[in-house]
Order: structure tokens, then sequence, then C-alpha cells
């Protein structure tokens, strides 16, 4: 058997022998359950979900987890085990919360796939019998009817008027009529292979026949499937998060070793220092920040669950806040994938019809103002050869909640526009019943019925406006027919082109009322060419009603909205603009252009491109990896089949819940439950907020560190004793830090994070304020605890001690609230507005306590009761980090001249 992929280009008599087949027969029992057992089931691959415990060890595959780890395994060593079980706590706390949630993310996608066993009808020796798709096989003969789903990619034998929905499969919202002749050339794009049928697509109008050529994974939706498998893409968050982790390696190697070497020359004992190198080494590792980050991120996923969005990976959310690009797909994620009557010219008038989707409501107007359609005669025509002309069904789901229709979207659209007229099928034809009808034909190219109307017989006719005006003869005007002159053509074919231009689908109707004919010749005047045009329905697919809005708020983001489509340029742009997408100067790719265009030539178009048009996955993905040439951060937003690629190529995939294919909401890290496009900016929002919330962990952590670490030093080389032990250290850091981390990642959002353009900071999350924040912050703590220690260790040495650690402990309680904001004022701030902080400063006022009160605690921390004067002193030296942070944020306020909210 001859191995090919361009099946659409093999002529039948060439398919038959290659397939080893018949066409009139179809294959037999025996040899089909051959093939079955040889090939395997009709099926994807499916990916076998993974195990919670498998889940719980993925949570640390972290190098910050590592460091951790080895920090643990070193206290340990050193008898530390209370402290070394802290850690592990910690660790394995964080590594729980990450299970729970994305067990909780797959167990919710798994509950999505309304998995149903879909009948296919082939021909087994000789005779057509139903069996389950799983079951059908390469050489199998497949007989289609309107409304069945397309078992497996085949090639058409047959086709009668057969047109197949595959927006899912191509993204072009317009059915496609398939015919049966060889198509050259071979590079020929699924979208425009017209003699071939691929798995997952839906008969919408017509039957035929055709042959399996590919089954299962061989499929093209199957080899899909095994490409997102293949490809890998790490979200910007882990990436930062092992930056950063390097970072905080080199930084503990380069401390231990300095106060290390430095404390050895100042006198100090080996065993002391490496007590204390080993302390500050722990200290400096944020051993709350996975904590922190968990509970930040696990905030943020619940906050979009409430959005109805899904988010299957904790660092997704904020992979979305440093989104720089989102590039969407046009059906189904911008639109409704449902065609919709806009616009109607007749009787030279330009009627507007308003509506969402199927929903069979909606007002007409003429010029702006709203107009009964009984008061127009031109009106009440157009409906009534709409609903004549419609063969769909369109029904409300109560399931779903949404209006959906069975047959062509082109014929439920003019239907819904009937019942906005005041028509309804059912109704009119018992007054009208049908005589006759003529169904559509790709090569006719039009839709045509004859109805009862009394003693005369009303031919509806709808179609094709080259078609139906070389059938015409004469034209309907306000209410009187000429004849069809050139002028009046002229004016009809530029209300076609004008629509055209608009990005609608237009589709001319026309009729005729004429005696009762013979049977069989109802139609014989159309073949004559003695139609009355009447007008031109204008239809589009309908824009969904959030998404101008959620374009604005991407805009006032300083967020990047490009369109991807399957659909033509003028109907891409047309669609794109009334989106808010593509402006005046903006340019449009089409996927010829980009078959064209070398790496560099497309690098340097993107800048001003909104609209890549007439694209197929392949482009779909060049299209991604230029934007991630540039350093662009970009989010990809689909619901196709042809979508899964780019969604797993890019750093953030975006599925549609509802009409989203199974592919690409296994692709995707976010699938929108409710298909809202709006959630997609509000997600950008959300994740803006995770992002400068892990900021200001980082901060509050690092700059506490930094205080720790400068007073020891400054000690050391002052030539005095250390002010704090190794073990208070530990209490610093796994007690008070560890409270106040998890209060700061529970801090809300600021309003101006989804305002303006969201530079992203350095591969190590921290960028320049961050860093002068740190020092400004940490130079206090280490100035106010060497002056209260060195005025009092001379005198009494363990309570200099614990009047530094206290004084210590003071100054990261009062430090989080300078982290609370980058420029607003702490005495602008709601003290109370977060909770968990206000919690957490009871808690570890409490703790600091016992810490000095309790004998118990006293011994294993080595502390002495102080004085109420004692702590007066710590409470007022520790306000200067505060001060100091003040007066940096009034200089950051100058200088950007604002004034703190």
């Amino acid at each position: 058997m001859l191995m090919t992929t361009s099946w659409h280009t093999v002529t039948l008599g060439a398919l038959e022998r290659e397939l080893n087949t018949s066409f009139h027969e179809g294959l037999s029992g025996n040899e089909a359950a051959a093939r079955l057992k040889l090939h395997g089931p009709n099926k994807l691959p499916e990916v076998k979900p993974t195990s919670l415990f498998l889940i719980f060890l993925r949570q640390f595959q972290s190098p910050l987890i590592y460091i951790l780890l080895a920090a643990s395994v070193v206290v340990l060593a050193m008898e530390e085990v209370t402290d070394a079980l802290v850690i592990l706590f910690v660790l394995v706390f964080n590594a729980i919360v990450g299970m729970l949630q994305e067990g909780r993310a797959q167990n919710t996608l798994a509950a999505l796939k309304r998995f149903a066993e879909t009948p296919a009808t082939v021909l087994r020796d000789g005779t057509a019998v139903v069996i389950p798709d799983f079951e059908v096989v390469k050489g199998d003969v497949i007989v289609l009817r309107e409304g069945e789903k397309v078992p497996a990619d085949a090639r058409i034998i047959e086709s009668r008027t057969l047109t197949v929905d595959e927006a899912a499969f191509t993204g072009e919202s317009v059915p496609v009529h398939k015919e049966e002749a060889a198509l050259e050339p071979p590079s020929l794009p699924p979208q425009e292979q017209r003699n071939m049928l691929f798995k997952g697509t839906n008969v919408v109008r017509g039957n035929g026949t055709a042959v399996v050529v590919a089954a299962g994974a061989d499929t093209v939706i199957g080899k899909l499937a095994q490409e997102v498998s293949s490809v890998d893409t790490e979200i910007p968050l882990k990436r930062d998060i092992r930056q950063l982790s390097k970072l905080i390696i080199l930084a503990v190697g380069v401390l231990s070793v300095g106060v290390f070497l430095l404390g050895i020359f100042a006198g100090n004992g080996i065993r002391e220092m490496f007590t204390v190198v080993v302390s500050l080494g722990v200290s400096v590792v944020p051993e709350g920040l996975p904590v922190a980050l968990t509970l930040v991120l696990a905030s943020g996923v619940w906050r979009m669950a409430k959005r109805n969005a899904l988010v299957k990976k904790l660092q997704a959310v904020e992979a979305l806040g440093q989104a720089q690009v989102i590039a969407v797909d046009k059906t189904g994620t911008l639109t409704r994938n449902e065609m919709v009557i806009r616009k109607v010219y007749a009787g030279k008038t330009l009627f507007e019809v308003s509506g969402t989707g199927y929903e069979p409501k909606g007002e007409v107007k003429l010029r702006g103002t709203v107009v009964d359609p009984a008061n127009h005669a031109e009106l009440l025509l157009a409906g009534k050869i709409a609903v004549f002309c419609s063969g769909a069904t369109v029904t409300f789901s109560e399931e779903r909640q949404v209006w959906q229709i069975a047959g062509d979207p082109t014929e439920g659209a003019m239907g819904v526009f009937a019942a906005k007229v005041g028509f309804h099928k059912s109704e009119l034809e018992k007054e009208a019943p049908l005589v006759a009808e003529m169904p559509f034909d790709y090569k006719t190219r039009y839709h045509a019925t004859v109805h009862q109307e009394g003693q005369k017989h009303f031919l509806a006719v709808a179609g094709a406006p080259e078609a139906i005006v070389t059938l015409s003869q004469s034209v309907r005007v306000e209410g009187a027919v000429h004849p069809f002159t050139p002028e009046w053509k002229r004016e009809f074919e530029a209300a076609f082109e004008s629509m055209s231009e608009e990005g609608f689908r237009t589709v001319a109707f026309a009729y005729a009322e004429l005696p009762p004919a013979d049977e069989g010749k109802e139609f014989e005047i159309i073949q004559h060419g003695q139609l009355i045009l009447a007008g031109v329905y204008g239809m589009e697919d309908s824009l969904r009603p959030e998404v101008p809005e959620a374009m604005m708020r991407a805009a006032a983001a300083g967020v990047r909205v490009v369109m991807i489509t399957g659909d033509h340029r003028i109907t891409a742009q047309a669609i794109a603009k009334e989106a808010g997408i593509w402006k005046e100067g903006d340019a449009v790719i089409s996927g010829d252009e980009l078959e064209e265009m070398d790496e560099k030539e497309l690098d340097g178009r993107l800048e001003t491109v909104t609209v890549f048009a007439r694209v197929t996955p392949d482009h779909k993905m060049k299209i991604v990896q230029a934007y991630k040439r540039r350093g662009e951060i970009v989010a990809m937003t689909g619901d196709g089949v042809n979508d899964a690629p780019p969604l797993v190529a890019a750093d953030l995939g975006v599925a549609m819940g509802k009409i989203g294919t199974e592919v690409a909401k296994e692709a995707a890290d976010i699938v929108l439950l409710d298909d809202n496009f709006g959630s997609i900016v509000a997600a950008i929002e959300e994740g803006r907020t995770i992002y400068k919330t892990i900021q200001k962990v980082i901060l509050y952590l690092f700059s506490t560190s930094l205080g720790e670490v400068l007073t020891i030093v400054g000690a050391i080389l002052l030539g005095w004793p250390l002010p704090v032990l190794a073990v208070q250290i530990l209490w610093l850091n796994l007690v008070t830090d560890g409270f106040l981390t998890v209060a700061l990642a529970m801090e809300k959002g600021e309003p101006e994070f989804a305002k303006g353009s969201f530079s992203r900071p350095n591969k190590y999350l921290v960028d320049k304020t961050m860093l002068v924040r740190i020092v400004v912050m940490a130079a206090p703590m280490m100035i106010g605890s060497l002056f209260i220690f060195g005025g009092m260790y001379e005198i009494n040495l363990p309570k200099a001690i614990t009047l530094s650690l206290t004084t210590l402990a003071i100054f990261q309680w009062l430090n989080a609230y300078n982290c609370r904001s980058e420029k607003t004022s702490v005495f602008r701030m709601d003290l109370f507005s977060n909770i968990y902080l206000t919690g957490a400063m009871v808690i570890v006022a409490g703790l600091q306590l016992l810490a000095v009160y309790n004998p118990f605690m006293q011994k294993v921390l080595r502390t002495v009761p102080l004085s109420f004067s004692d702590w007066m002193w710590a409470i007022g030296i520790s306000l200067s980090v505060i001060a100091v942070e003040e007066i940096r944020k009034l200089f950051y306020q100058q200088k950007n001249g604002k004034k703190s909210p």
C-alpha cells in the first residue's frame, strides 16, 4: 500500500487501488477486523492522568527548594533538630498546597470532557452498518449525513451538496462545500482541500460518501496531539525563580566565606564562626518564599475561579500578568462562531439588525431609528424569503444555557432574522405549505423552495449574489417591479461590494410568483432567468459582546492584542476593526506572505501588524515563535484543534471551556469555563497583582536578611561580640519572617497595576528600585541594632544580646508595613486593610514575649527578661526603618511628579 499524505491529489481510481478497498462494497468484515487489530482503534493518543503522588513530588522541582533541603541537612548536622524540622515542615506544606491545586484543576478538566461514543455509518460487505467510531479503519467507506460528525480523515468519493463546518479545525467560520475531483498542488493547505474530510469536523448540509485515508494518531488531529506533547514551554515565573535561586546560591557562598574569614581574623573561634555562617546562610535563603509564592498564586487562582477561569498550573496566572502580546484566535474566541444577519439591503433601503448570535431577539433600524417591520413591505418580503429558504433549526439548550442550531449556520442566521421580523417557519408553512425544494448545490450556488399560497405558487431563492444576479430579469424597488437594467445592476453590485468590504458575507435573495406548475417543473423559471431580485443579506460571525470593552482594558493595561484567523483578509480586517484590534495604519499579513518571509523579515514587521489572515496551524507556530524571539511574553488564545500547538508553544495558552475542543483544553494553561474573553484581561490584572505581591515578599525577605547580615558583619568589624546568636537568627528567620511573609502574600492589589505598560523586572525578579529599598531598609536595622547593643554589651552581655534580638524583631515587624507599597506612605494606607498582617503582628509579638519571658524559651534561645524601658528603647529605635523609607517615598514622588495617593 502506497504511503502518502497528499491524498487530495490522488484520482479516485488510484485511491481505490492504493487503499485496497471497494468504493461500492466497502471492506469485508474480516479485513476490517484484521486492520483494526494491526493498527489499533481510531482514537487519539490519551495522556495518562498524573497521580497525586507525582504531582506532590513535582512541587520539589525547584532550585530554591534544593537550597532549603541542603540547609535543613546542615542545620540537622549541627544538632539543631527543631530548626531542621521547621524548614522541612515549610517545604512539605508548600508541596501539599501546590499538589491540591494542580490535582483539583486536573479533576475539573477531566469533568469538562463530555465523552460520548460517536456512531459512524460504514459499508461492510456491501451493506451500510452503524459501528462505534473507534472501530473505523483505513480503507473504510463511510456514509455521511447532515448533522453527523466525521469519524476519521477521509477523501470524498461522492458529494451531494455535502457541506462541512471546519471552524474548529481551520479557523474559518463559513462552512465548506466538498467536491470529488482531485486537487493540486500537493502542498495545498487543509482549508483549501475541498475533497478531504477531517476527523472531528461536522456535516451541516447534504450527504455523501468518503473513504478513510487515516485513523487515530495518523489523522491530522492525531498528529497535532502528538506535536503538542513534544512541545515544552517554561512559564516565566518558573524561569525567574530559577535565576533568583542561582543568585541566592552565589550570594550565600560569597557571604559565608567572607564572614567566616572576617570572624576568624577578628579572633572568634572556628566552631562559633561556622555556626554563625550556617545560620546566616539559612537566614539569607528565603525559606518563607516557596510558601509565600504558593499562597500568592493560590489566592490568585481562587479569585480567578470566581470569574470562571480554570487555572491548571499555579504559575500560569502570574505569566498572564507579564504578557506583552495576546495572540487571539478569531473564530470562537473573539466571535461566537455563530452567523448573524446584521444588514439587509432591500427596496433601495439599507436596514440594520441588532441581536446576539442565534437568539431570535433583536431590533431593526433604519438610519439609526428602530422601525416596525410591519410598516416596511420590502423588509417583510426579506423575512418571508429567509424563513422559506432556511432549513436549519434553532433551539435553546437548557443544559448549556445558549441558543444553538442544527444545520447550516448561514440558513440558521436567515431563520433567526425571519423570527426578528415576525415570521416563524412552522406557523408560516401551515398557511403556505412546501410544494418542492431544491437544496443548496455548490454548482448552482443557491437554495430554492416553492410554497402554495392560495391559487398561486411562491418561489423563494437565496444564494451567492453572482448567481442570483445572473438569474434575475427584474428588480423589486419600493414596492414596484422594474426591469433589471445595467443601472440597477450596478447599484446592487455596489451594495454587495460595500458589505463585503465591511467584512460581511453576502447572500442575495429573489422571488417569483407564478401559477401552479406541473410536478417537476416548479423551478423552470429559475433556469429561464426570470427571478425578481429583492435584495441582499449581510451576515457576519457575531462578535462576542464583551470583546470591545475587554480590548479597551487591554489597551489601558499596555498589552498589544493581535488577531489570528483562517478567514480572508478583508473579513479578518473588518472583524478586527470592530473589535478594536485593527486601527488605521496597522498592517495585515496573510498566510501567503508569511510563507515568503524569513525570520528576520517577520520579526521586523511584527511591530505594526495587528491581523494575521488566512493562516494555517504552522503559521500560528511561526507567529508565536517570532514574538518570543523578540523577547516578548506572548499569550495565545484559542478553542480549535488547530490552536493546540501554538497554545503549548506560547508562554501561556488560554482555551475556551464551552466551545473548545478537548485537544485545545489539554494544551492550554488556563481554561475559560464561560468562554468570556473579558476574563483574559481580568487575569492580566490579577497576574500583575501577583507579580507585585511576589516582589513585596522578596523585598521583605531580602531587606530583613541583609539587616541581619550587616548587623553581624558590623559587630565583627568593630571587634564586638556577636549581637545575635545562631539560634536567634534562625528564630527570627523561621518565626518572625515566616508569619509576616505569609501575611504579605495575602496583600490586595493596587489599582494602578491594571493601567499603563507593565515593565518586567530583570530575570532575578529584582529591579533597581527594589535594590535601593533593600539597602535603605537594611541600613537602619544594622545601625539601630548595633547602637542598642554597643551601649549595653560591656555591662550585661546576655541582656544586650536579648535587646538586640528584640530590636531586630521589631525592625522586621515594622518593615512589613514599608513593603506594602512602593510609593504610598504608610500613614496614607489603611493599616487594617490586610487583616492577615494585623493577625500576624499579634502572633509574632506574642511569640517574642514568650522568647523573652518564658523559662523554656529563655533556655533554648539564651534570652533574659527585659524591662519596660528596654522595650521602649527597642520600639523607638526600630521606628527609624519607617522614617527612612518614608523619606525615600517622598523623593520618589517628587522625582515622578506625583503625590502619594
